[in-house]
This record gives structure tokens, C-alpha cells and sequence, in this order.
């Protein structure tokens, strides 16, 4: 077992804002294996995210000595694109098991542009990628058309569910198609727009007719879980994360095309990589949903070995920007804790 790079004296300073939960060991066997939850680490992280404006869970597992640390884990959250994360997991099991194509062309058609996040959008009708290619804009741009594209080529939302749930996710699951999500503030609103159709959505997502919303109106939507994109808990996330790192979901070739894809990550350099030391790779994906929600889940590749750690928040008072911040700093006072350093709050 590793010596505590945070004294006893230290961990205890830090505020315990909020309830702090440690995953239990599932067997005597697991729990002589594994370095005990990292009460310091812990307590460390309850009160950073104390300070945030928003509420914010968080998730963290050093994959070399499994020490964990848990705030919220166990909390739903609505997890904006990080619901892409699984949905490429299931479509390379899918290829390992040669029920997916990923070197099959789709054509575009106008019907298949979505608004928001991404790039094929913006490009002429009859573009053909790969099924590959979908799943890399999916993750590195966030790209929503390809997200309902792949979404479609797994079978949809009740197949991508049902997934979920047999590979032990329980929390996790999509609520929606991303065109879905999009119409539906709109159908709130109006129940007119329930007919619209995708090329009517982009229309006036881009015609300048979107919809404006005040802050206090997107947290009271955000609310009600029906409307979300997806829903995640920080702990279910972290162990999805841990598979992939590992291994232990899909093949060891498809495992370590996935680390390649995250690592490409176009998103979110304020928040996880933002604060890291030169050198520290980061294989993360993102969730936006401004100005109430910034979310972001990955692996940091440390001097000490892998740390999984998996950011949600909502309810963001402040500036939207600020949690991106704070998400980074957060992020670089874990890496300092297992990579040595004493570091206390702020």
C-alpha cells in the first residue's frame, strides 16, 4: 500500500460541505486487493465543489493502486453528449461481434442534419463517411448529427437501453434522440411544434428563430428528468471509464481505439486538460448544456498511472465559464494528490 502523499492533519482541514459516499468492496477477496477509499481525497473534493455555484458530483479512481473518492456518486444527473460515451462503447461491440459495419458509408441527407454541437452539419448534402468517421465526430466534435446517425446504426433508443442494462447500468440510460431533445422545449412551449420535422427544427434553430430561454427557465426544465438528453450518476460513469481503460468490455484492439478517440477530444480544454502539467494526456469527453449545466468525464494518464474521474453539475448560478474552470482545477488538485504533491483547498 502506498504512503498518504496528504497528511492526516491536512485531509482533515478541508470542509465536508457535502455527504461523502465510499464504494463499498463487493468481496473479502476484492477488498484485501484494493487500497482503501481515499477519505482525504474525499474531503478535499467535497469542499472544492462546495464552492461552486451550481450543485456537482464528482467521481474519482486511481486505476494503479484503486483508491476512490466520491461526492455525490451516486447522483442522477442529466448527462448532455457524455451519453455519447456508452453509445460508442455498444457500436464497437457491435463491430467486435461483426453485427456493425464500421467501414460502411452512410450518405447525408438534409433530414439528417441536428442542430447544436458539430461539424458535418455544415457540410454539403451527400457527404458518405464511414460508420467510423460518425463515431469520431460523435466524440471528438460532439457532433449531434452523427450522434443520432450511430444511434440509429446500434438499433435505437430501446436497444441502446436495454444494453445498458445488461452490461450492469442501471442509472444510465438516453432519453431521447437528439433531434427529440431539441424539439422539445420547443413543444413545451407550443404543442404545435410537436410535428415539426428535423428540417423544420434546423430551420429554425438556424433561421433565428431559436428559442430564448432566461436561466431560471432552463433550471426549472432541467428539472424535470423527462426533458433531459440522458441520465448519468459520476460513479456508473467512472466504471464505464474503468472498462474501457481495462479492457474489459469490448476487445482489446476496439478498447484502445476508443482511448484514441477521447484523447482527440476538440471540447472542453478549460475544464479537465485546462490546469494539467505539460505532458499529461487527457482522454475525456464532455456534456454541455449552457449556461446551467458543464460536464466532463475521462482519464487523466498521470505520472502515478490512469485516474478515471467523472464531473457532472447543474443548476449553475454563476458563470458557465467559471465551473469550466473549476472543473480543471479540481481535476489537477486529484492528479497532485496521487502524484505526491501536499495540496490543500483553496
Amino acid at each position: 500500500m502506498r504512503s498518504r502523499p496528504i497528511s492526516h492533519a491536512v485531509a482533515c482541514c478541508a470542509i465536508a460541505l457535502l455527504a461523502l459516499v465510499h464504494t463499498p468492496r463487493a468481496t473479502a477477496s476484492a477488498q484485501s486487493a484494493a487500497t482503501p477509499a481515499g477519505d482525504g481525497l474525499s474531503k478535499l473534493l467535497a469542499a472544492e465543489l462546495g464552492r461552486w455555484p451550481a450543485k456537482a458530483g464528482v467521481y474519482v479512481k486511481h486505476l494503479g493502486t484503486g483508491e476512490e473518492a466520491v461526492v455525490l456518486g451516486d447522483e442522477r444527473f442529466n448527462s448532455f453528449s457524455v451519453i455519447k460515451l456508452p453509445l460508442m462503447v455498444m457500436a464497437f461491440e457491435m463491430a467486435d461481434q461483426g453485427r456493425l459495419n464500421l467501414a460502411e458509408r452512410h450518405v447525408i441527407a438534409r433530414a439528417d442534419f441536428r442542430g447544436g454541437s458539430g461539424i458535418l452539419r455544415h457540410h454539403d448534402v451527400g457527404a458518405n463517411p464511414t460508420v467510423r468517421d460518425l463515431i469520431i465526430e460523435m466524440i471528438i466534435t460532439s457532433d449531434n448529427t452523427a450522434t443520432d446517425l450511430v444511434l440509429a446504426k446500434v438499433g435505437g433508443i430501446e436497444a441502446f437501453n436495454q444494453w445498458l442494462a445488461a452490461k450492469g447500468y442501471r442509472e444510465t440510460r438516453m432519453v431521447m434522440s437528439v433531434f427529440d431533445f431539441f424539439r422539445k422545449p420547443y413543444e413545451l412551449r407550443d404543442a404545435k411544434y410537436r410535428s415539426l420535422t428535423p428540417e423544420q427544427l434546423l430551420d429554425l434553430q438556424l433561421g433565428g428563430s431559436a428559442l430564448a430561454e432566461s436561466r431560471d427557465e432552463r433550471i426549472r426544465r432541467e428539472a424535470d428528468a423527462s426533458n433531459w438528453l440522458g441520465v448519468n450518476t459520476p460513479r456508473e460513469t467512472g466504471r464505464l471509464l474503468e472498462a474501457i481503460e481495462k479492457g474489459t468490455l469490448v476487445s482489446a484492439a476496439s478498447s484502445k481505439e476508443m482511448v484514441r478517440i477521447l484523447r482527440a477530444q476538440q471540447a472542453g480544454q478549460r475544464r479537465m486538460p485546462h490546469y494539467l502539467p505539460i505532458g499529461y494526456a487527457t482522454a475525456h469527453k464532455t456534456g454541455d448544456g449552457p449556461p446551467v449545466i458543464a460536464n466532463d468525464v475521462g482519464i487523466v494518464y498521470a505520472r502515478s498511472g490512469p485516474i478515471v474521474m467523472a464531473f457532472y453539475t447543474a443548476d449553475i448560478r454563476g458563470l458557465w465559464q467559471d465551473v469550466e474552470d473549476a472543473i480543471g482545477r479540481a481535476t489537477r488538485l486529484v492528479v497532485d494528490y496521487f502524484d505526491g504533491k501536499v495540496v490543500s483547498p483553496r
